[in-house]
C-alpha cells in the first residue's frame, strides 16, 4: 500500500471517530430517579366518651330449681305432663296411685264419728250425774266416774280428727303438683313404677323469667370497680350485657343484684350475679354465655380501628408516625372492644398518628408518605 494510500485510511477513520463517539454518549443510561415514599393511612387518637366495660366468662343459672319427689309409697298411676313444656304453678303433674290412701281416709273418718258418738253420750251421762249430785240424789263417786269417762271420750275423738288429718294429707300427697311456673324435664320413673320417698327426683322444674346468670370476679377487679366513683351508688345502675356466641348479643340487658359475702379461697374470685328477662326462654339453665358489665358512667377514652393493632412476642403495639413522619413502634394497652373500634387505656395520647393501611409496607424508622383520614372511613 502506498504512502498516499496510508493517509487517506487514517483520514477516513479518524472521521468516523467523532460519529462513534457520539453513538456512545447517546447510549448512556441518565442517572436513576430517586424512589417514592411508602405511603401509609393514618388517624389521629382522640378522644369518645365510653363506658367502661369488662368482659366475664359466665353460667346461666334459674333462679328457682325444684326437683319433685313422692313423700309416700305407691304406683305411679298418671303423668300429666309433656317432658320440656312449660308448667304453671298448682298444675297438677303425676299421681301415685289414690284407692289405698283414700279408703284409710273413709276409715278415719268412720272413726271419728264412733269417736263422736261416744263423747257425745259421755257428755250426756256427764250432765245427769252433775244434776243429781247438786240434789243430793246421787253420790260424789258417780259424778267423779262420768267426769272421767268424758275426758277419755274427748282424748278419743280429738286422736280420731288427728288420724282423719294425716289420712287426708297421705292422700293429698298422692297428687304432686307443680310449685312454681318454670319448664319441666325428662321424667326419670315410668307410669307403673313403684314409688316412694327413696325413688329419687321423679322430674325437675326450673324457673325461666327472670332468670340468673353467675360469674366470679377476681378481688383485684372488685377492688378497681369499688374505687370508680359510680359504683358505690347503686349496684343496679351498671348495666350488664351477654354475648351467646361470636357476634350475637342477646336482647335483653340485665342488672346486678347479688355480690356474694365471701371469696373463693381456691379462686381469689367473689360470685356476682345479674339477672336478665328470659320471655322467650332462650337463656337455660346450666348454659355457658359471657357476661359484659358496663360502667353507669361514660369516660373520656382514647379509640383506634381495630385493625391498627398488632402483636408480636413482647405484646401489643401499634405503628404510629412522628412529627419527622418517621415510623415507629407504640407499645399500647388494649381496653373493651367497641363498635367504633378498640378503646386503648395505656400508651397513645392525643393527637398520635396510628398507622390503618400499609402497616405491611413499613420498617420501624422509615420515612412514609403520610395520609391522614378520619375513623370509620
Amino acid at each position: 500500500m502506498t504512502h498516499t494510500a496510508r493517509w487517506a485510511m487514517l483520514a477516513a477513520a479518524l472521521g468516523l471517530l467523532p460519529l462513534l463517539q457520539g453513538c456512545e454518549d447517546s447510549q448512556t443510561p441518565t442517572a436513576t430517579a430517586q424512589a417514592p415514599l411508602p405511603a401509609v393511612s393514618v388517624v389521629e387518637a382522640a378522644l369518645q366518651d365510653l363506658r367502661p366495660s369488662v368482659s366475664f366468662s359466665a353460667r346461666v343459672e334459674a333462679l328457682e330449681k325444684v326437683e319433685l319427689r313422692a313423700r309416700i309409697e305407691g304406683f305411679l298411676d298418671k303423668q300429666n305432663f309433656a317432658e320440656g313444656a312449660a308448667v304453671k304453678s298448682g298444675e297438677l303433674l303425676f299421681i301415685i296411685e289414690p284407692a289405698p290412701y283414700q279408703a284409710a281416709v273413709d276409715a278415719a273418718q268412720a272413726a271419728v264419728a264412733i269417736a263422736q258418738a261416744r263423747f257425745d253420750r259421755s257428755e250426756i251421762e256427764l250432765n245427769r250425774q252433775t244434776t243429781l249430785v247438786s240434789k243430793e240424789a246421787a253420790a260424789q263417786t258417780k259424778l267423779d266416774d262420768a267426769q272421767a269417762a268424758r275426758d277419755e271420750a274427748k282424748g278419743a275423738l280429738d286422736k280420731a280428727k288427728a288420724d282423719l288429718a294425716k289420712a287426708k294429707l297421705q292422700l293429698s300427697y298422692t297428687e304432686i303438683k307443680a310449685p312454681l311456673d318454670g319448664r319441666i324435664g325428662k321424667s326419670s320413673l315410668s307410669v307403673g313404677n313403684y314409688v316412694g320417698p327413696n325413688s329419687g327426683t321423679l322430674a325437675t322444674i326450673v324457673s325461666q323469667t327472670p332468670i340468673g346468670v353467675t360469674f366470679p370476679v377476681s378481688q383485684r377487679d372488685i377492688i378497681a370497680v369499688k374505687e370508680q366513683a359510680d359504683f358505690a351508688a347503686d349496684l343496679s345502675k351498671l348495666t350488664v350485657y351477654l354475648e351467646l356466641g361470636k357476634d350475637r348479643r342477646y336482647d335483653e340487658t340485665g342488672t346486678l343484684d347479688f355480690v356474694d359475702v365471701s371469696v373463693n379461697p381456691g379462686t381469689d374470685a367473689v360470685n356476682v350475679r345479674a339477672i336478665f328477662p328470659n320471655p322467650k326462654a332462650l337463656l337455660t339453665d346450666g348454659q355457658l354465655v359471657t357476661a359484659i358489665v358496663q360502667s353507669a358512667t361514660a369516660q373520656p377514652t382514647i379509640v383506634i380501628p381495630t385493625q391498627a393493632l398488632q402483636v408480636d412476642q413482647q405484646g401489643t403495639y401499634v405503628l404510629t408516625v412522628d412529627k419527622e413522619d418517621k415510623i415507629a413502634v407504640t407499645r399500647v394497652t388494649p381496653g373493651a372492644e367497641t363498635e367504633q373500634g378498640i378503646a386503648i387505656s395505656k400508651g397513645l395520647v392525643t393527637g398520635d398518628r396510628v398507622v390503618v393501611e400499609g402497616i405491611q409496607k413499613v420498617r420501624p424508622g422509615q420515612v412514609v408518605s403520610v395520609t391522614v383520614v378520619s375513623q370509620g372511613s
